[in-house]
């Protein structure tokens, strides 16, 4: 039997509530005491709910629901890739939750996996605060309240409405409709030198918003 096979098997035993002894865990599931053991450390470090210890036993505190997914590598590396991305967001809770969420799906990897494959990426926050780190909380809550901003680039003060982030690896951008110029743009969050929150909000018009803006440029 598989590892994350093994786990699930062993989270469907221990979701009714009852405590449960390594033993008998090993009698229902074939394998060694000292699997059942290693398997209930691999638990408790993925964050499933549970209480226990050696000797005397091993039960899940609140409910679960693991539903199963069958993940290629390149869909595991492109998990990993975007973690990065958000651990490099600036915000603590977004970089320590990336770290958790990237422990955990390695955790998860079948024994027989090269761990090789998803070794060659890691997570690092930034060792300073760039400009483009800087400024991303401002923007990612500007975008969910539909919040205008004046930014300023280049020297120059612009009145934006801001609508996407994008990551192009190191590079973060925003899609903005632009009220200086009229039209959209992609500002390269690092040569924002300064930002500043508008009292109004923005509503959806035509010819300004992101569909608007995917459908110029033919994006899906």
């Amino acid at each position: 039997m598989k590892r994350t096979d093994r786990l699930r098997q062993l989270i469907r035993i221990l979701r009714d509530g009852d405590l449960h002894r390594a033993v008998d865990i090993a009698e229902k599931t074939g394998v060694t005491v000292r699997t059942v053991y290693r398997d209930m450390e691999t638990l408790m470090a993925s964050g499933v709910p549970m209480v226990g210890a050696r000797g005397t036993g091993y039960r899940i505190t609140a409910p679960i629901t693991l539903p199963a997914m069958n993940l290629s590598m390149a869909e595991l590396e492109a998990l990993h890739l975007g973690l990065m991305a958000v651990a490099q967001s600036g915000e603590a809770d977004l970089t320590e939750a990336a770290q958790t969420l990237a422990d955990k799906l390695d955790a998860a990897l079948p024994e027989d996996v090269d761990h090789t494959t998803t070794n060659g990426l890691a997570i690092y926050p930034f060792t300073s605060r760039t400009q483009s780190v800087v400024h991303l909380p401002a923007l990612r809550q500007a975008i969910r309240a539909r919040q205008k901003l004046v930014v300023t680039l280049n020297g120059q003060d612009r009145t934006v409405r801001p609508l996407r982030l994008d990551y192009w690896g190191r590079v973060w951008t925003c899609t903005v409709w632009c009220e200086t110029t009229r039209g959209f743009d992609d500002l390269p969050i690092e040569d924002i030198t300064a930002l500043r929150k508008l009292p109004s909000l923005f509503v959806n018009e035509t010819g300004k918003t992101l569909a608007d803006y995917r459908a110029a440029r033919s994006i899906s």
